[in-house]
């Protein structure tokens, strides 16, 4: 039997420095030291703001689910905590998505070389880092799927068909002023003529960052959902179950 929430977790956290070309970047490998069989990997790419306690926070709930998981630093330590050096990797990002998915393949080499790590692989991005989740599926990425939670759905390289591999999974804000439903059409009628698995769940009433629960309600169209984080936190659950051979925590040995 697995038990999806165990009783008693011991969630190891781990710094790790790897780079994409010659940019040094600072994750985090979380895991429950408690099971000792190989697993799936699961990584997390941060929102705008960087590695924060939000992402963290995301990546050890994976963690307590029994996967292994790396929360990627996408900035390096030029960018992190300087706002202006953060908007402008962003729009260069924007500008050169194949660069953005050079960034996330380089975490997720790492995450695949994990102790423990055994199987699949899915990524997880929240704002920002369901942006780079979606090029990376979009660029054909062998990862077993990738889910985007409140994140931008509009892209200047949009995916030609038979190109997406990955099963796809996203988690909307039906009232998400930073992603206009002209973006939700295009995303579908994208994903339609790939041929893509995908999936989209909008949440009615949800504005962007809906699962960000410390956001404090300043920035205009931002706002924390309890309702809409704790449904597509089942949704999303239930989507690594699918794509992770149907493992969905912790292994009980009886």
């Amino acid at each position: 039997m697995i038990k999806c929430f165990p009783e008693s977790l011991t969630v190891t956290v781990t710094p790790v420095v790897y780079h994409d070309d010659d940019v040094v970047l600072d994750g985090v490998v979380m895991h429950d030291s408690s099971i000792t069989e190989p697993r799936p990997g699961v990584l997390v790419v941060h929102g705008g703001a960087g590695l924060d306690d939000h992402a963290r926070g995301r990546a050890r709930r994976f963690a307590e689910l029994g996967y292994v998981v790396l929360a990627a630093d996408m900035y390096g330590r030029d960018v992190r905590g300087d706002r202006q050096r953060i908007m402008e990797r962003i729009a260069a990002f924007r500008a050169d998505p194949g660069q953005l998915t050079r960034r996330t393949q380089a975490a997720l080499d790492v995450l695949a070389t994990t102790p423990g790590v055994e199987g699949p692989l899915a990524a997880v991005g929240y704002c920002f880092g369901g942006m780079s989740v979606l090029e990376l599926a979009r660029a054909g990425g062998s990862v077993a799927g990738v889910v985007s939670v409140h994140g931008s759905l509009l892209t200047d390289r949009p995916a030609r068909r038979g190109t997406v591999r990955t099963k796809i999974l996203v988690c909307h804000g039906g009232s998400d002023p930073h992603v206009p439903w002209a973006d939700v059409h295009g995303f579908v009628e994208e994903m339609t003529a790939a041929e893509a698995d995908w999936q989209l769940t909008v949440h009615g009433g949800a504005l962007h960052g809906f699962t960000h629960d410390r956001d404090t309600g300043q920035t205009p169209g931002v706002a924390y959902s309890e309702t809409a984080d704790a449904r597509s936190w089942t949704e999303i659950r239930s989507f690594l179950t699918e794509i992770l051979d149907g493992r969905c925590g912790a292994f009980d040995a009886g």
